[in-house]
C-alpha cells in the first residue's frame, strides 16, 4: 500500500470509529486498533486484543505496510459486546513528539518506549516515567522486571521510537506494585 493510502485507511477510521488491522513493517503479527487521533507521522490507536482493550499506542505511519477495515463476524461481535463504545479518547496533544510526552507526562502515568527496530547496541524497550521531553528526544526513568527504579535517565531520541504504549495491563498492573 502506498503511504497516502494508509493514512486515508487510518483517517476515516478515526472519523468512524472502525476497527483496523494494522501490519507494520517490524512485526510478523497483525494488530487490531482502533484509531483515534492523527497527525501528519503519528496516530494514536487503542489496542483490541482478544475481544478486550488493551491500552493505547501511539505509532508511525511510516512503519505501516498495510491496513484495512476489519468487518464481518469480528466487528459484529465486537459491536454486540459493545467494546467500540467502551473507548475514552484520551487527553493527549498530537502536534509533535514534544507535546505528546509533556501531555503524558501532565497525566502522571507510566508508559512503555519501544524501538522495535533497534540494533544488539540498543534498548528495545523503556518502562517507566517521563521526566521530561525536548525538541529531539524524551528522558525516561526506567524500572527494571523486579520494579526497582534505576537511578540513570534514559535519553531516547524521537528518531528511535517506533511505538509509545500506556494505559495497557501490563504496564497498569506493573506501576500498581511500584
Amino acid at each position: 500500500m502506498k503511504k497516502s493510502e494508509i493514512k486515508e485507511y487510518i483517517n476515516k477510521s478515526v472519523e468512524h470509529r472502525q476497527l483496523c488491522r494494522v501490519k507494520f513493517d517490524y512485526d510478523d503479527n497483525t494488530w487490531f486498533v482502533f484509531p483515534l487521533l492523527t497527525n501528519d507521522r503519528l496516530f494514536l490507536c487503542a489496542n483490541e486484543d482478544d475481544f478486550i482493550l488493551n491500552g493505547y499506542s501511539i505509532r508511525r505511519f511510516k512503519d505501516v505496510e498495510k491496513t484495512e477495515y476489519q468487518d464481518g463476524k469480528i466487528l459484529s461481535m465486537i459491536k454486540t459486546e459493545e467494546i467500540d463504545a467502551k473507548i475514552i479518547v484520551p487527553d493527549v496533544d498530537m502536534t509533535e513528539w514534544q507535546t505528546i510526552f509533556t501531555s503524558l507526562k501532565e497525566q502522571n502515568i507510566n508508559i512503555i518506549i519501544e524501538n522495535e527496530k533497534a540494533e544488539e547496541n540498543e534498548d528495545s524497550f523503556i518502562i517507566g516515567k517521563i521526566i521530561k521531553a525536548t525538541k529531539t528526544k524524551v528522558v525516561m526513568q526506567h524500572f527494571d522486571a523486579d520494579g526497582i527504579w534505576e537511578e540513570e535517565f534514559y535519553e531516547v531520541p524521537y528518531t528511535k521510537i517506533t511505538s509509545v504504549s500506556f494505559g495497557t495491563r501490563y504496564v497498569e498492573t506493573f506501576s500498581k506494585y511500584l
